[in-house]
């Protein structure tokens, strides 16, 4: 058993994130162990790119409230206890909400050396489209039973 020290805070590269963004690793797959745990803090708007992982990809928030979306549509809204898993391949971004910034544990493995593959950036309209989705939606006297 050892004591792990605080890693140095680093910025997010602006090649893979939108906004500002800043990660602390915790863990970085020490053989035969292929956990790669890092703290990632996104200030309000700020985001990854589309991404997937070879083997998948668990995200648990700490604090905050932020946002994870498939291709496909999907929109989770995640605040502090929330946990989410992206399946291996499946293309997603994740990041805090236009209002609120977010903070969550990234926790993946190590795939022979890989463990993302990054494509290009979530654009505006992407981001508005899931934040829109985020809002709680009002219910109407129309809309009672």
């Amino acid at each position: 058993m050892k004591l792990i020290p605080p890693t140095t805070t680093a910025r997010g590269p602006a090649e893979t994130f939108t906004g500002d963004v800043y990660v602390n690793t915790l863990h970085n797959a020490d053989s035969p162990s292929r956990l790669v745990a890092a703290m990632v803090r996104f200030t309000p708007g700020a985001r990854t790119n589309w991404h997937s992982h070879p083997l998948g990809q668990t995200l648990h928030c700490t604090d905050g409230t932020g946002l994870v979306a498939t291709r496909d549509g999907t929109v989770i809204v995640i605040r502090p206890g929330d946990t989410v898993h992206t399946p291996p391949g499946e293309e997603h971004w994740h990041g805090a909400t236009a209002d609120s910034m977010m903070c969550h544990l990234a926790l993946l493995e190590n795939d022979g050396g890989k463990t993302a593959i990054w494509l290009e950036p979530v654009s505006g309209r992407e981001y508005a489209a899931a934040q829109s989705q985020s809002q709680p939606q009002l219910t109407t006297a129309r809309n009672l039973p």
